[in-house]
């Protein structure tokens, strides 16, 4: 059963000014092109409207709109300082073994090297050896299927932070 009423998050983000609800967007992903798709559909009556329209932006960035995206990502293992969203999506790190952070490390400096930017991966409810084993997996791919990656994980890690922003209270 679904209900009619619109979350009291997304009732707020709705009612938000238009530079305060920019600035929430741009939190959750930094690509600009992104945001301004989301602002342009305002109001929303429902979170899966806005995931929706969330989806459709993300599969439209362009290349530029993807670096943009990805700028805002720190290094797997190495959560932004005083950034709670980044430790709290990053937490199966937390407890990763020094062996562990190091050979992550050694991991996204190679990945970066060669495709350009960070390894994004939602990372959300993954431990370090499954991100360690995923950016192993990786760093083989061709660099357009690796951009395809990317934009999946991108809309997946989108999605988790648009529901904090809209269905917390």
């Amino acid at each position: 059963m679904t209900s009619t009423s619109t979350p009291p998050g997304l009732t707020r983000f709705n009612a938000l000014e238009e530079h305060a609800a920019f600035a929430a967007l741009h939190e959750a992903c930094a690509s600009t092109a992104w945001a301004r798709r989301l602002l342009a559909a305002r109001p929303y009556s429902t979170s899966d409207e806005l995931y929706a329209v969330s989806d459709a932006a993300t599969a439209e960035l362009t290349a530029e709109d993807l670096a943009e995206a990805m700028a805002g990502h720190p290094p797997i293992g190495r959560p932004k300082e005083g950034d709670p969203t980044s430790a709290r999506e990053q937490r199966g790190m937390a407890g990763a073994t020094e062996e562990l952070k190091a050979e992550m490390l050694e991991l996204n400096l190679a990945y970066q090297e060669r495709f350009g930017h960070v390894f994004l991966i939602c990372a959300t409810g993954r431990t370090g050896e499954q991100m360690r084993d995923a950016v192993k997996e990786r760093i083989g791919n061709a660099p357009e299927q690796e951009r395809e990656i990317v934009r999946t994980e991108l809309g997946k890690i989108n999605r988790i932070r648009l529901a904090r922003l809209v269905e917390e209270d």
